[in-house]
């Protein structure tokens, strides 16, 4: 097996332990026990693999004996570390392991060392943060961890995780108008489940802060609506995969990433029409109708994510008043 080809596996076998530790989080939260015995379970079964597949050693048949608990998988994946410390998803995998021991201060010091390899990863970044917050006697996000999350959010703007710890942080640190302004923009892309307890502590930082609640969803009259037709060149229509989503969105004219209005339809049928007006508006604080001039612009995502991607169909953005008729033409490929 080939250095590259041990080196997907093991970047593969930590993006599953990764979202199965997130997917497991409300099993974590209501049975601690049953959760901590699947985190356990999954990362050393993880580290297992990484051990015996993902790293040279395991060539030689000498060194295949599968670790019997995690401990023992921890301590050769230390090993291998300090043999190749230039490993980043080594250490990734390093640090969820100390997490599922509860040693939150050695994850920090782990995920640490996989910053430094990737500086700019705003995954990364997020993580150590919050694990620096868990090793912290009061639970309480330090300066350090603070500038990883305002930088994660300059490299990703919409990081659900991060604007969400950088929120708590400013809480923490008695800026409770703050929080509820890093808090905000995420009501435009969590689903409806999550909309509401979110809004519920964005006014609470709002209230602690002396502001009023946010406007109810519905309060803010309508626009008359700006109608958009989307069209697609016939030269990508090969490229739509199977259940592709388009995204309709206007946004303010060289402003913040976040839309003022937005509709999510399924890629089939072209040209599609659809009118975004104020009940398109995730923002509650900021609606179409209050803006005379917007940027409008349609892109078609393969894994309906609202955050562009690479190899996204687009089409160029177009100004246009709040209310009137565009047309959009997807031509175009993401790099």
């Amino acid at each position: 097996m080939s250095g590259m080809t041990a080196g997907f596996i093991a970047a593969g076998l930590v993006l599953a332990v990764l979202t199965l530790v997130y997917v497991l989080r409300p099993l974590w939260r209501t049975r601690r026990v049953a959760g901590l015995s699947a985190v356990i379970g999954l990362v050393l079964a993880t580290g297992l693999m990484y051990v015996a597949i993902g790293t040279p050693a395991a060539l030689d048949s000498s060194q295949r004996e599968m670790p019997k608990t995690l401990e023992e998988a921890i301590a050769k994946l230390e090993a291998e570390l300090q043999r190749d410390p230039n490993q980043v998803e080594g250490w990734r995998l390093l640090g969820r392991a100390y997490v599922a021991q509860g040693e939150p201060g050695k994850a920090a010091n782990a995920l640490g060392s996989a910053l430094k390899l990737m500086p700019d990863d705003p995954d990364l970044l997020t993580e150590t943060a919050e694990m620096r917050a868990l090793a912290a006697p009061q639970r309480q996000f330090d300066a350090q961890g603070v500038t990883m999350l305002q930088q994660a959010i300059g490299i990703q703007p919409m990081h659900q995780r991060a604007r969400w710890f950088l929120g708590i942080a400013q809480r923490q640190a008695k800026q409770p108008a703050e929080a509820a302004r890093t808090w905000e923009p995420l009501l435009a892309v969590v689903d409806v489940a999550a909309a509401a307890p979110l809004r519920a502590q964005i006014d609470a930082a709002r209230a602690e802060a002396g502001l009023p609640p946010l406007p109810k969803p519905d309060a803010a009259p309508t626009s008359g609506g700006l109608k958009v037709k989307v069209s697609l060149s016939p030269a990508l229509a090969s490229k739509i995969p199977a259940n592709a989503t388009v995204f309709v969105i206007a946004r303010q004219p060289g402003g913040p990433p976040m839309p003022v209005a937005a509709e999510k339809l399924a890629a089939k049928d072209f040209p599609l029409e659809v009118t975004l007006d104020d009940n398109d508006s995730p923002m509650p604080t900021l609606k179409l109708s209050e803006l005379d001039r917007v940027e409008v612009l349609a892109r078609v995502s393969a894994s309906g994510n609202a955050m562009p991607q690479a190899g996204d169909l687009e089409a160029t953005a177009k100004p246009s008043g709040n209310t009137g008729r565009v047309e959009l033409l997807i031509d175009s490929v993401r790099p």
